[in-house]
């Protein structure tokens, strides 16, 4: 099996799918050792107007008959097998259906489709769990980051367990540059630096972790809190930059503007890697206990960096061994005890750092491909059998 068709957002669109899809393609292809021919089915805005390279083809989202020309641009490839990423919203149509096009066609042709579920719930609601389901009967094989995520899907759409395959989120391999010059770059030494990174918008809890600032400056008055991330698109076209600017109100009425730093803008990899690596601390104060999987979180620990965070879905099964960085949702006290005590122990941050690392260990890009990479062997030649047979 030697081609790959990938569908999914892509870059140079900035969200997290995107960015995932083109690692999974690039560690895919690295594991290959470069025997793997692969096309990029990208999903887009008409509005986006994104100019994608060479073995990208575009998707307009909202058009329906692309996703049957698409299902022909893979066969015209001759792909031996489609890997797609699902995630509510890049589809069009309602809850995302006019994806199921797509994968009804591919269907017809007989070719296999292994789908990755970047989110599931416990007890998914309708429409879109009768959308998600269909997408499970489809596939020959799921794709979840989590020990939680299979549970949730075998139960909530009757899929076998043996079809669903656990590959963690992949991550980033650590920066050439050693952790003094990263630190003495970014202007960080002498400073205790909480990061937090992500395209800025509601729901993230990063208030908690600024009202919590007051009580650990006090403890530990070189702390810095930084927040990473140019605002998320969708929220900039609503309510501009109110919600940054609320952030900085709040720091201003509490006292601490000293001790928060904003970096407006986009980072890629390279430069998340290094300011993960930079770092004191990452914290992940999400108040949706549903979550199921954090790209952000999943990097800190692939690097072996402490971690804080509320004990939503995807921390709790991540973080199952260390349940004392697990903290509660907009309990500032809390945030503030808990950050003081790691900030003011290079013994603490010392000990966990490689229980951390022990953790992250398998989360990294290489090994991450291997395992796609096999996985999609070994689902290309199941249907490769089960085509002959039916032949026969």
């Amino acid at each position: 099996m030697t081609r790959i068709a990938y569908v999914g957002t892509y870059v140079p669109k900035r969200c997290g799918i995107a960015t995932y899809t083109h690692h999974l393609r690039q560690a895919v292809r690295a594991a290959s050792g470069g025997k793997v021919n692969d096309l990029a089915i990208a999903l887009t805005d008409r509005a986006d107007g994104h100019t994608y390279g060479r073995g990208v083809q575009p998707l307009v989202k909202d058009e329906r008959s692309d996703y049957r020309r698409a299902a022909e641009n893979i066969r015209a490839f001759s792909a031996d097998l489609v890997s797609l990423q699902h995630e509510f919203g890049i589809f069009g149509g309602e809850a995302g259906e006019y994806v199921l096009d797509l994968l009804e066609t591919l269907r017809r042709m007989d070719i296999p489709v292994v789908t990755t579920f970047h989110t599931v719930f416990e007890r998914p609601e309708e429409p879109y769990r009768s959308v998600q389901r269909r997408i499970a009967e489809l596939s020959g094989r799921i794709i979840v980051m989590t020990r939680t995520a299979v549970r949730y899907v075998a139960e909530a759409f009757g899929v076998p367990r043996e079809r669903i395959a656990c590959i963690p989120h992949g991550t980033p391999l650590p920066p050439r540059d050693d952790r003094r010059k990263l630190r003495e770059r970014l202007g960080w030494n002498g400073r205790k630096v909480v990061l937090s990174f992500g395209l800025l918008g509601r729901g993230k809890g990063l208030e908690t972790v600024i009202r919590a600032l007051p009580g650990l400056a006090r403890r530990a008055p070189a702390a810095l809190y930084a927040i990473v991330g140019q605002t998320h698109p969708e929220v900039l076209k609503f309510e501009g930059e109110s919600y940054r600017e609320e952030l900085r109100a709040l720091a201003a009425e509490l006292g601490v503007e000293r001790h928060l730093l904003m970096i407006d803008r986009y980072v890629e990899e390279d430069e998340l890697a290094a300011l993960l690596t930079a770092c004191d601390v990452y914290v992940t104060p999400y108040p949706d206990m549903r979550q199921i999987t954090s790209g952000t979180l999943a990097y800190a620990v692939g690097l072996g960096r402490p971690v804080l965070s509320t004990p939503y879905v995807y921390a709790r099964d991540l973080l199952a061994d260390c349940p004392e960085l697990l903290l509660p949702p907009s309990d500032s006290d809390a945030w503030a005890e808990a950050l003081a005590d790691l900030l003011g122990s290079p013994e603490t941050l010392k000990r966990i750092e490689p229980r951390i690392a022990r953790i992250g260990a398998d989360m990294r890009w290489p090994v991450v491909g291997r395992a796609h990479l096999e996985l999609f062997r070994r689902e290309s030649r199941a249907a490769g059998v089960t085509a002959s047979t039916a032949e026969a």
